[in-house]
């Protein structure tokens, strides 16, 4: 499956009296809720950019969009197109940190202290050395 740069999907907001349900009709596990209207647009397109990425990595097919003007809507929704650029995406994903627990000897550890020793730079450099990686993936 070819990656693209950007889509473009529809969001369905359904306007209920205890909030705001969003759905995406063309990508059935693409759901999430908000308060606001504000809020519900921010998280149409963080949980577009979650199933995407998803659907990407895992090789799950990512159908075309439904053209805006062919959804109906109850008297309670309303349209939004949302748009997402998966470059951004992509790197945000494969940069997001990842807490790891380690185990080193006290000693070690109240040397390091005492120097202000940032572990998780320390670590993520002997890594990639011990790895042999040049630059940044």
């Amino acid at each position: 499956m070819k990656k693209k740069e950007s889509y473009e999907f529809v969001a369905i907001f359904d306007y209920q009296e205890d909030g705001i349900n969003i759905k995406f009709p063309d990508l059935e596990e693409a759901i999430s809720c908000a308060s606001t209207t504000k809020e519900a647009i921010k998280n149409a397109k963080e949980v577009l950019e979650l199933v995407l990425y998803h659907r990407e990595e895992e090789n799950i097919e990512i159908p075309e969009s439904t053209p805006l003007e062919n959804i109906k809507c109850l008297e309670n929704e309303k349209t939004v197109s949302v748009s997402v650029w998966m470059p951004l995406v992509r790197n945000e994903m494969e940069e997001q940190a990842v807490k790891k627990t380690l185990t080193i000897p006290q000693w070690l550890n109240q040397l390091a202290e005492a120097q202000n020793v940032n572990f998780s730079k320390v670590l993520q450099a002997a890594l990639k050395e011990y790895l042999k990686i040049k630059r940044v993936l």
